[in-house]
């Protein structure tokens, strides 16, 4: 069994920047590939970014240049550095880590951009 927890998301107003936390616990596989999906009110959940046990990554055009995620497979960790924020990028954002064909998923942290 894998255990998420997000934390560090908040109000930041535009322009500004977050940085998204989720530890891990359980067994995290060697091949494995964790991210960030968001969800705003009234829309679908959405791929933000992911991230291989091998470091490559993978963006949304939407966060592409702004947002920059990375891994620490020893601490069991992934970040996401948010950085030049917009209103439009206000929503949950989820951790997840896919492995072993199961997607595992966090209770989420409320990011809100302020204009």
């Amino acid at each position: 069994q894998v255990h998420l927890v997000e934390s560090g998301g908040g109000l930041v107003q535009a322009g500004g920047s977050l940085r998204l936390s989720c530890a891990a616990s359980g067994s995290i596989l060697r091949l494995s590939v964790m991210g960030w999906h968001r969800q705003a009110p009234g829309n679908q959940r959405e791929l933000v970014a992911s991230i291989t046990s091998g470091g490559s990554t993978n963006y949304a055009d939407s966060v592409k240049g702004r947002f920059t995620i990375s891994r620490d497979n020893a601490k069991k960790t992934v970040y996401l550095q948010m950085n030049s924020l917009k209103p439009e990028d206000t929503a949950d954002y989820y951790c997840n880590i896919y492995q072993n064909g199961i997607n595992y998923w966090g209770k989420g942290t409320l990011v809100t951009v302020s204009s």
